[in-house]
């Protein structure tokens, strides 16, 4: 008879059942909470890479617009295939030009700018598919490597982005082009 009532006096359920619901919502709450706190860090990484992609491309294309960058006979300087990053090792690099002028647009600049490097290979045949003819011009073979940094300073670590372009620069000859 005693185990009967034990049984069937539900004096304090209601505390236990309030208190598994109160640990199931906060529990809800802080997932959510480190969800979103997950995508904001995301989210500002995403932000930095995009930003250091833009520098780097900045960078490359504000070089390419000096058409003076690309004359070998200043501020190129000769290099050891072993001085050369591994995965240009593999180039016909003879010079590299490591101080290339920016031209920017006015009103812009870049809080940490970018390194570009300009190498000159000695490729000098006719680009595959120009129409171009053989003797009528000069043709010089170049790679711009550009790296762009993230340009906030919100965060511990930068996101870097590196660039790389072919360019080939067509010279016409005493003969004259077309």
């Amino acid at each position: 008879m005693k185990t009967d009532k034990i049984l069937k006096d539900q004096s304090g359920v209601a505390l236990v059942i309030a208190l598994l619901m109160i640990i199931v919502i906060s529990l809800i709450g802080l997932a959510s909470s480190s969800s979103s706190i997950f995508e904001v860090k995301l989210s500002g990484n995403k932000r930095g890479s995009t930003d250091a992609f833009y520098t780097a491309d900045g960078g490359a294309q504000s070089v390419l617009a000096n058409i003076g960058n690309f004359n070998t006979s200043s501020g190129y300087v000769p290099v050891t295939t072993g001085s050369l990053p591994v995965e240009l090792q593999s180039e016909s690099i003879d010079q590299r030009f490591t101080a290339p002028d920016f031209s920017l647009p006015s009103g812009i600049s870049f809080k940490d700018p970018p390194q570009v490097t300009i190498y000159h290979t000695t490729i000098n045949s006719v680009p595959r598919g120009s129409g171009f003819s053989a003797i009528n011009f000069d043709y010089s073979y170049y790679l711009i490597d550009s790296v762009g940094r993230d340009q906030m300073d919100l965060s511990l670590f930068k996101s870097n982005c590196e660039i790389r372009q072919k360019m080939v620069r067509v010279i016409p000859t005493l003969q004259g082009g077309y």
